[in-house]
């Protein structure tokens, strides 16, 4: 991989395309192991130099000087005053929201341009996604002035908490330029609840599970017990997160985010984590070991020690590995590219429990009342529980499922020539990612291989293998359709991506076709929603976009991380719930919608 030049994938562009679709995926699946994406390192510097200069420098700078500490570069003289650390979680909200930080630039789909976000959330007339349907004034799709006015208005309220000045806090036991004015929260939290009423995908991107509570500790709560509080949030977080790791998915994630590591480790060392590269690409050894002794014990068990330990280098010794451990992650730039939340949080790390320690007056028998812990802890955990009993009622987000791989995921197969009615779409910022690629000079064979890279990528995970089987069943002529990763459509439409599916279910779909009316046939979509954790089956939808579904059923997961990404037995084995009049080309013959879904046609 040079610094300018990425790595394509070795194949001949005039005939790749006319393969069958799991030779495709074959070859592509095989290239990720060694190069990942294989995107020139140049892509990468970038994102380094925003992390450093838009995130770290002017970020540390505005939340230093605006509270009278530092310089910004004397990290000594402000590392532990509350004020520095309260401002850099608003102002990593403030840029989550803004569209600049997770889920920005070439990495999360966004080529031309780099950014989502602001240029959809402040537009009227993009698309809008409400997340449930009996909360009043929240109906239709469309985003109206009101909806602007509101989003821009909670930026309006971040950027002035976090520009003004500090005032005394109520507990503070140190700290010179006391805490942002709690008053000044207020407008925020309100504001970001209504953005998150009339469009999930505001309040998803702006990480409003984890900085909302956060902010209403900042508020609220008494020094102590606002300290102790933040550290039940982060332990929440880890360890909802490692809990979510137990599973057959997680060890099918950790094989491709390395090998889409642009800098280290080497060729071979890839390779390892593959069981028998290049002909059998299911989880090694190794990569079970990095899983789940360096991803799942590491997450439960340290910041249970942090939370709890009263000894100086023990809890030094937990600070260093939960730092080291989110460095490792930002090095790997995963292709939701949250860096800026995982250099977040090592600081918050470093804030809180070395700042603050256990011992010295912040440990869990300090709050000010036992009622009160309770009351944090249960509304900590209410939504993790909740999201892995029902996933299907909380996104993956809420319920700290990052990087677990047990995500609801899609993928939208196009009828020759369908996918550019897309681009029809009033009011959207951006047109589709291969015409991105195009108007950057890409070759059309080229981009479209480059698109195709993000299925074969998703083929490597236990979901993609079920998604995969259940297209090959349902359409005969899947080799000659466009078939795209939903995450990065997904992107294109609404501004935003991270992994969740339910930022493109039935209600985006629906969204879409009120505006393009796609014909019977011509955009299938396979859905399917996260594993239980009780449960070994992950339920899926075929809908035709222009009928509505046409199919539910299930997979076992464990015929699903069996197989090879390519799928070289064929289809992994489906349980078929309910398909309408025969299943989706009856469907399409005869017309017949789905009364749970409608028509928009």
């Amino acid at each position: 991989m040079g610094f300018r030049t990425g790595d394509f994938p070795p194949v001949d562009t005039t005939t790749f395309l006319d393969e069958p679709l799991r030779e495709r995926i074959k070859a592509l699946a095989v290239h990720w192991v060694e190069y990942g994406f294989g995107t020139p390192r140049q892509v990468h510097v970038v994102y380094v130099v925003k992390l450093l200069v838009l995130y770290i420098g002017i970020g540390t700078a505005l939340a230093t000087w605006t509270s009278g500490v530092g310089p910004f570069w004397a990290v000594g003289e402000w590392w532990n005053e509350p004020i520095v650390y309260q401002k850099l979680v608003l102002w990593t909200m403030f840029l989550e929201a803004l569209g600049l930080a997770g889920s920005w630039g070439p990495l999360a789909g966004k080529f031309k341009p780099m950014t989502g976000g602001v240029l959809f959330w402040a537009r009227p007339g993009t698309i809008r996604l409400r997340p449930w349907k009996r909360v009043p004034l929240t109906s239709g799709d469309r985003r109206t002035a009101a909806d602007v006015v509101l989003y821009l208005g909670f930026l309006a309220a971040m950027l002035v908490a976090i520009v003004l000045p500090g005032v005394p806090g109520a507990g503070l036991a140190h700290g010179a330029a006391g805490l942002v004015n709690p008053a000044l929260l207020i407008a925020p939290i309100a504001l970001v609840v209504l953005c998150g009423l009339r469009d999930k995908t505001l309040f998803i991107a702006a990480r409003g599970e984890q900085y909302l509570p956060a902010m209403v500790f900042f508020a609220f709560l008494p020094f102590v017990d606002m300290i102790i509080a933040l550290k039940l949030l982060i332990v929440s977080v880890w360890v909802g997160a490692g809990v979510s790791k137990f599973g057959r998915h997680f060890t099918n994630v950790v094989p491709p985010m390395v090998s889409n590591t642009p800098f280290w480790p080497p060729r071979w060392l890839k390779r390892a984590h593959y069981r028998n590269f290049p002909h059998d690409l299911r989880p090694s050894k190794l990569a079970t070991f990095m899983a789940h002794v360096g991803g799942t014990l590491v997450e439960i068990a340290t910041p249970l020690v942090l939370l709890l330990s009263t000894n100086r280098w023990l809890t030094s010794a937990g600070v260093v590995l939960m730092v080291l451990f989110h460095l490792f992650i930002t090095s790997t730039f995963p292709l939701a590219v949250p860096l800026e939340w995982n250099v977040l949080f090592a600081y918050a790390a470093v804030f809180l429990f070395l700042g603050f320690p256990a011992g010295t007056g912040y440990g869990l028998g300090d709050m000010s009342s036992p009622w009160l812990t309770a009351g944090i802890v249960a509304g900590l955990v209410l939504f993790p529980v909740l999201g892995n009993l029902r996933p299907d009622l909380v996104s993956f987000l809420p319920s700290m499922r990052q990087y677990a791989g047990n995500w609801a995921s899609a993928l939208w197969a196009f009828a020759p020539g369908a996918e550019e009615k897309l681009n029809s779409i009033a009011h959207r910022p951006t047109a589709n990612q291969l015409d991105q690629l195009l108007a950057m000079g890409y070759p059309a064979p080229a981009a479209e291989i480059t698109m195709q890279q993000t299925i074969a990528w998703r083929s490597m995970h236990s979901q993609g293998r079920g998604l995969f089987s259940v297209l090959l069943d349902s359409l005969p002529d899947l080799d000659q359709r466009t078939v795209r990763e939903a995450e990065f459509v997904c992107n294109s439409l609404i501004g935003f991506n991270f992994g969740d599916g339910h930022l493109h279910d039935e209600s985006l779909i629906r969204a879409v076709q009120s505006r393009v009316g796609f014909a019977p046939g011509e955009l299938v979509v396979v859905w399917v929603e996260s594993q239980p954790i009780h449960s070994g089956i992950q339920r899926y939808q075929v809908i035709d976009a222009a009928l509505g579904v046409v199919e539910r059923g299930s997979w076992k997961v464990a015929d699903a991380v069996a197989e090879q990404p390519w799928l070289p037995n064929g289809p992994i084995p489906r349980d078929v719930s309910w398909r309408r009049a025969g299943g989706l080309l009856s469907v399409r013959e005869s017309g017949a919608a789905d009364p749970a879904m409608g028509s928009s046609a």
